[in-house]
């Protein structure tokens, strides 16, 4: 099993994306799935495992991109005309009728809290005016935050075509929706009451972790045939948000427990074994590299950004940053001029690359810029007006 994976999205901290396994600490989290992740959502590393780049099946945890595009619309206060499509969509459903009129923010409720698929399609065809185009741009959304193995073919979850995604992309989709504003207090809604243009509807929220687990503020539940019993999970304690996925945990009563059983040890394994340890300082000192053709001897440079990592115990002292910077550099330089990149090991598994860069600028300074500079100087006086001659490259 290829476990313990670092990887950082650029959403974070400007590095490249880089991905690497290790030996996976104490005993493995004991799970059903058949595919599953643990992320830590601040860095993005990947604490933990189980085949999770393999394509399934994922039922209605689709519903965490429906419910990000609808939040992130702007749209929310629309009143929304349910289609005879939407009112005929299968259960989970809110049952809702063609013609009936309701807001989008309460369809949003529907969807996250009971999984209804009829508020899905009223959902899709309202912001897309079609289901096979708002499926078009939640898969595009998808590849734009980094999880590029996913189509989305229903905005549901339903069994449909190629509809499928990873544990890993359900796990960037999760990390970047928990930054979306109104999304953690929509999956944490305990219970709604809310009415359309013909009836009153109660929805109560059906995700067990919320009341079963510290810390836990999400998110979605899912279930078909194909693709079992799945979940996707969240938790926070103290500083550190962590994200689980378990996907195809089982089928039936058993399945259905299973994947609560499940996400509760995948999270675990997270919170018992990492704490968060400050690798890099952004801004502080990593060195001087020489210049040449100016009149400065050289030029510090510094790391672009924090990095903080969620490290086991076993991985402390084990950190190494190796720095890639040329032997010299030719002026001209600029204040904060990219000149190189620090890249981050733990135990030689490289995790990470950082630019660093200049501190200050170095002027240019040799025979072909003073003679530009005296040139340029007699041309202005002679023209009474500025001039900026700059003269081709050349040796003596």
């Amino acid at each position: 099993m290829r476990v313990l994976m670092c990887f950082f999205l650029l959403l974070t901290v400007p590095m490249l994306a880089m991905s690497t396994t290790v030996t996976v600490f104490g005993s493995a989290p004991d799970i059903a799935a058949h595919a599953a992740i643990l992320m830590d959502a601040k860095t993005g590393r990947i604490l933990w495992e189980k085949d999770a780049h393999k394509p399934m099946a994922m039922a209605s945890t689709t519903k965490i991109m429906t419910a990000v595009l609808a939040l992130e619309s702007g749209r929310s206060h629309e009143t929304v005309t349910v289609s005879p499509a939407a009112a005929a969509a299968p259960k989970m459903k809110m049952h809702l009728t063609s013609g009936e009129k309701i807001r989008l923010s309460d369809l949003l409720l529907a969807l996250m809290l009971e999984s209804s698929n009829d508020a899905a399609v009223a959902i899709a065809e309202h912001l897309a005016g079609s289901v096979p185009e708002f499926c078009a741009i939640m898969t595009e959304k998808a590849r734009q935050i980094g999880a590029k193995d996913t189509l989305f073919e229903t905005p549901n979850g339903l069994d449909a075509g190629n509809h499928h995604s990873t544990a890993y992309d359900l796990a960037v989709i999760t990390r970047y929706a928990l930054e979306v504003p109104g999304f953690i207090e929509l999956t944490n809604t305990p219970s709604a009451h809310f009415s359309s243009d013909k009836r009153s509807y109660v929805m109560t929220n059906k995700n067990r972790l919320l009341q079963e687990y510290q810390g836990a503020n999400g998110v979605k539940t899912g279930f078909t045939g194909k693709a079992g019993h799945c979940f996707v999970g969240a938790a926070k304690r103290d500083d550190m948000q962590l994200i689980s996925v378990v996907l195809a945990s089982g089928w039936g009563d058993q399945g259905r427990a299973r994947k609560w059983i499940d996400t509760k040890a995948v999270l675990n394994y997270g919170f018992d074994h990492f704490a968060y340890e400050a690798i890099i300082e952004g801004e502080a000192l990593a060195g001087t590299v020489p210049v040449t053709r100016s009149r400065r001897e050289g030029v510090e440079y510094v790391y672009k950004a924090d990095l903080t990592l969620p490290l086991h115990k076993e991985e402390q002292g084990q950190v190494e940053i190796r720095l890639t910077i040329p032997p010299s550099i030719q002026a001209p330089i600029a204040k904060g001029q990219v000149i190189g990149w620090a890249s981050v090991y733990i135990k030689d598994q490289l995790c990470a690359v950082m630019d660093v860069t200049a501190t200050e600028e170095a002027l240019r300074h040799d025979f072909k810029t003073s003679l530009e500079k005296v040139v340029n100087q007699w041309l202005s006086q002679v023209g009474n007006e500025p001039v900026q001659l700059v003269l081709p490259e050349f040796s003596l």
